[in-house]
């Protein structure tokens, strides 16, 4: 009986080893994934700027964004060095300025604070849904997670909600803001080697509606530019 079970428990055994070998016979966990994706999940960091803006108008604090999605990756040729990504994430992005939004109805007015007025700041915030589209290029291999990559784009985004903020140490002021341009467009770069990745977005369109007036004569012009740091997971 004994030798009948040792005899079962080494052709179960002998079996579960052929199991885990390749057509080629090698061994699972030396397998190379020869159909590997690349940076299918990112989070980034920036500094925002704004371009072309009015006469007095100048950007103070951290203007800061925070962005994550999902990009799916797919290879356009048989080494896997160039691919074509296309993406749905989220991102919020925050410009701190001397530029105060004021609220009279449903119309807004903007008017530039000068050195003498007191506050603690004052801001004007977007929340997006972002569309990314890349054409990738990686110096990858199946083995090595470490390489450099250039990937080009362009992306495009839907304001789902804006809010201006004006906080001195007396009161707060805080609104939903809706002349702010809802869809979004601009062209991205992200270059990097390993982790680190700089990363750049430049606005093709403006942050305000059309027509919006400004503090001055003229409207409401001003072009996001925003750089940073890009990080991507597999």
């Amino acid at each position: 009986m004994k030798v009948r079970i040792a005899i079962l428990i080494l052709t179960l055994g002998f079996s579960a080893a052929r199991g885990q070998q390749t057509a080629s016979g090698e061994p699972a966990e030396n397998q190379i994934d020869s159909l590997y994706l690349e940076d299918q999940f990112y989070v980034g960091l920036s500094y925002n700027l704004l371009l072309d803006r009015p006469e007095g108008v100048s950007q103070n604090n951290l203007s800061y964004g925070i962005l994550f999605g999902f990009i799916k990756d797919m290879p356009i040729n048989r080494e896997r060095t160039l691919a074509i990504g296309v993406g749905l994430g989220y991102g919020v992005n925050s410009y701190y300025s001397n530029l105060r939004a004021l609220r009279n109805g449903d119309d807004y007015q903007y008017a530039v604070l000068s050195s003498a007025d007191s506050y603690k700041r004052n801001k004007i915030e977007t929340h997006l849904i972002e569309l990314p589209v890349q054409f990738r290029w990686r110096n990858s291999t199946p083995t090595d997670y470490s390489f450099w990559r250039i990937y080009a784009g362009f992306k495009l985004g839907y304001v789902v909600g804006s809010r201006s903020k004006f906080v001195t140490s007396e009161f707060k002021d805080s609104f939903y803001n809706t002349d702010t341009e809802n869809f979004r467009y601009g062209l991205t770069l992200n270059v990097g080697y390993n982790t680190i990745n700089f990363h750049v977005y430049y606005g093709l369109n403006n942050l305000f509606e059309s027509g919006v007036q400004g503090p001055g004569d003229g409207d409401l012009n001003m072009i996001p530019l925003r750089v940073g740091l890009m990080f991507y997971i597999l």
